[in-house]
């Protein structure tokens, strides 16, 4: 369990959760895990098996607290706000600001300037790591290009500029992805993105761990109380998630490409994890699925320090804390809404 930005989130299975004296009490066998004062709450996150009891459920919709429910691994079951507040006023803010040029170009370019940040960070660490001198200038060449391409967003004066610069850092770092491989990097190679259907084992990982982390990210999003399918960056579509895919931008490299790459160095997932299909598709086979989806899930609960909160907590909390960071940002409780970016 933890408390971050007045928002309690329960995660430690087979608890319950009632109410005592205006005092919120978690126990566990009988045992008092926890105990809080509710006035100091703005909102409560359950995952999983927690029981919650009636009064506290009745209390948060007096408040006017939000009560959200998720399953184990983080996605979105249900969220109960009081009728006096909740989705309206926030999604209102959300609205207003997808409708203003400025407010839409400033948020697109912190997402984006997350994302190319947290690519830099990776490439340096495979730069720093190597001693392959052939590996170090390609590298080397992509963490400077990366750079430039972060004060080039300063620079972009409208959402297209912004979405130019995303999609050459992107070339960019996916240029020398192959290049943090350190066996098996044949059969591992590694040439463009190719999404539908992915073309070789890379993209192929890639594709499926992307779809997790954009259901976290969905979660977190819906956890608050935004749309999830407006978004700021990504261009709207029926049915796409575009806000999603907007927060998820600033986690492919540090959770989802990291991840991968100390798979197939570690030797997790093997060539042989892998079957072709006619038409030159790329699929995993069952048993690699399952090592990825385990090895997600143990990553999720890998404890960071949160780079701007200085606060101790899961890396799977994160996407909760950032969208909360951007619904207060588009509430106009801050000035800026500030990626997720650690070193």
């Amino acid at each position: 369990m933890h408390q971050v930005l007045n928002t309690l989130y329960i995660n430690t299975q087979g608890t319950y959760l009632h109410i005592d004296h205006e005092t919120l009490k978690l126990e566990k066998e009988k045992n008092l895990l926890l105990q809080i004062p509710v006035h100091n709450l703005s909102g409560v996150v359950v995952f999983g098996n927690v029981l919650v009891s009636p009064f506290v459920i009745q209390q948060c919709a007096e408040d006017g607290r939000s009560l959200v429910f998720l399953d184990q691994n983080g996605g979105f079951k249900a969220r109960m706000v009081s009728s006096t507040i909740g989705n309206v006023l926030l999604r209102r803010s959300q609205h207003v600001a997808l409708d203003s040029d400025e407010t839409s170009l400033e948020l697109a370019k912190c997402l984006v300037a997350g994302k190319i940040r947290n690519s830099r960070t990776l490439t340096a660490r495979a730069y720093r790591e190597t001693d392959c001198e052939e590996d170090i200038s390609a590298l080397k060449k992509t963490v400077d290009s990366l750079g430039v391409s972060i004060h080039s967003l300063e620079n972009s004066a409208n959402i297209e500029g912004v979405r130019g610069v995303e999609g050459f850092a992107s070339r960019t770092y996916f240029s020398t992805l192959d290049r943090m491989i350190k066996v098996n990097r044949d059969a591992f190679q590694f040439v463009q993105r190719s999404r539908r259907p992915p073309r070789d084992r890379i993209n192929c990982l890639l594709s499926f761990i992307y779809t997790l982390l954009l259901n976290d990210c969905i979660s977190a999003i819906e956890s608050v109380g935004l749309d999830p399918q407006m978004g700021f960056l990504h261009t709207l579509r029926p049915g796409r998630p575009a806000l999603g895919l907007d927060l998820m931008e600033e986690f492919r490299p540090i959770i989802a490409d990291r991840l991968i790459l100390a798979l197939i160095n570690r030797q997790q997932i093997k060539p042989q994890d892998f079957e072709e299909r006619p038409g030159g598709s790329v699929h995993m086979k069952t048993d690699a699925r399952k090592t990825l989806i385990s090895a997600y899930q143990e990553r999720k609960q890998e404890e960071i320090t949160h780079p701007f909160l200085k606060q101790k907590m899961p890396l799977g909390l994160v996407p909760h804390v950032q969208a909360r960071l951007l619904a207060r940002r588009l509430r106009g409780d801050t000035q800026e809404y500030i990626p997720f970016t650690p070193k």
